[in-house]
């Protein structure tokens, strides 16, 4: 992996401060390929915005796996920032322009979602809100631990993420 190129004190979008740090890195994903990593930080108002972007550009791809294992939580994603993540029956998490892309793994992914559901359970004011929620938790669990399967969907228009596996199937968007 190349050192990453960061150049500091530019100005962020949203504060307009010259407090925003520009990061970009270089790194090969075993059976992926080379990927761009990009990242903006502000030290001032913390405002953040990351992206995975391959070498080689594809076609908008939907990416479905079934993990059904505990081992299945090392599988390595690759997720831009314009992909939107599928967990049935637990959530959808659609792309914006504030959506990060990353490089992680399945446990990764479902820890997003774990802890997203956590803010539910701990800040709503309903109660079913809330119960749904701690159970949503407890089924996430159940995943991670090898006890339950689950089918996770990643749909990409710009082609740039990916599930590295064998049992992952690829298509078309």
């Amino acid at each position: 992996m190349e050192k990453p190129r960061v150049m500091g004190g530019q100005p962020c979008p949203i504060c307009n401060k010259k407090t925003l740090t520009l990061t970009e890195a270089e790194r090969e994903v075993p059976y992926f390929g080379m990927v761009y990593i990009f990242s903006m930080d502000c030290s001032d108002c913390h405002y953040h915005k990351a992206d995975v972007e391959p070498q080689a550009k594809g076609d908008p791809t939907r990416w479905v796996i079934e993990i059904n294992s505990e081992a299945d939580m090392n599988i390595r994603v690759v997720k831009s920032s314009e992909a939107t993540i599928k967990i049935p029956r637990i959530m959808t998490i659609e792309s914006s322009p504030t959506s990060n892309g990353y490089v992680t793994n399945i446990e990764g992914i479902l820890n997003r979602a774990k802890v997203m559901l956590e803010k539910v359970r701990d800040d709503s004011e309903d109660n079913d809100d809330r119960k749904k929620a701690k159970n949503m938790i407890k089924k996430l669990q159940d995943v991670m631990w090898g006890r339950e399967p689950m089918k996770i969907t990643i749909e990409d228009p710009s082609g740039n993420s990916a599930i590295i596996s064998d049992k992952a199937v690829k298509s078309k968007l």
